[in-house]
């Protein structure tokens, strides 16, 4: 069984380095997706109530026969159940679909500012956190500025905050945000759906090392220091994403990844999307 590093959250919650995505895989496809994850070794799955999958992750759970205790489970709140009170029972629907009585980890899936309810929502989280509901409590897609705003308004510091990241979009200033408040950075598209494979430093590196562009890009993001959760509804391709830890990039081969930043989105900005 390989062995992931784990990253400690800001709580002292220890949480895995490298997890497993379900997005965009229907929940039909998504219980193989995950048992098959879990057979190759990952322990960390994330997953979003908007994804319309809970219950397939919950499925593979069930099935696995792997303590709970091993496992690290993560979803997250959509923009439509913002607010304190719709927030608490959208966690309910949410564990009740992952046929769990916790989650290590509960997010705001996004800002979304002009509807102006993270503040409320993130209260809501903060009682689940108290009540013992999750481990730890996060965003996701939030700014600099929508992260001061909550700490300046509320009591506890998000564990985490999953963004786009990846070589293309390298998150500079949020990341330095992120390393002086003690927020762990956790990247999604963090291979930038594929677009970024081709570019020829990847490539040259891979061959160097015999490995894929992919997971070069996801080495990368270990030595980085993100947290990272390839997603992939093929099984030899979820096995190689977690085939990263038998070589090492050197200090050339970052800097020539550092490089191939361009503030490239493949999804939405979040200072727009509500």
């Amino acid at each position: 069984m390989v062995s992931i590093p784990t990253f400690t959250l800001n709580n002292g919650v220890s949480m895995p380095q490298l997890g497993f995505g379900v997005f965009q895989i229907p929940d039909e496809e998504t219980t193989a997706a995950v048992a098959t994850a879990l057979e190759a070794g990952y322990r960390s799955i994330d997953t979003a109530a908007v994804y319309g999958n809970e219950r397939g992750v919950g499925r593979a759970i069930a099935d696995s026969g792997i303590p709970r205790s091993e496992l690290f489970i993560t979803t997250k709140l959509w923009n439509d159940d913002q607010g304190y009170d719709t927030a608490l029972r959208a966690f309910d629907t949410s564990l009740d679909k992952l046929g769990l009585d916790h989650v290590d980890l509960y997010l705001i899936h996004w800002p979304t500012p002009a509807r102006d309810r993270y503040l409320d929502t993130w209260r809501a989280l903060e009682k689940l956190l108290a009540d013992g509901r999750t481990r730890a409590i996060g965003v996701s897609n939030f700014q600099p500025a929508h992260l001061e705003r909550l700490l300046e308004h509320t009591g506890i510091t998000p564990a985490v905050n999953q963004v786009e990241l990846h070589p293309a979009l390298q998150q500079h200033e949020l990341r330095a945000f992120h390393a002086e408040h003690g927020i762990a950075t956790e990247a999604w598209s963090p291979l930038a759906k594929g677009r970024i494979l081709g570019e020829e430093a990847i490539v040259t590196i891979a061959k160097a090392y015999g490995v894929t562009p992919a997971q070069v890009v996801l080495r990368w993001h270990l030595q980085t220091g993100n947290i990272v959760i390839p997603k992939s509804a093929t099984a030899e391709r979820i096995r190689e994403n977690l085939d990263v830890f038998g070589f090492e990039l050197t200090q050339a081969d970052l800097t020539a990844l550092a490089a191939l930043d361009r503030g490239m989105r493949t999804g939405p900005d979040p200072d727009t999307l509500n």
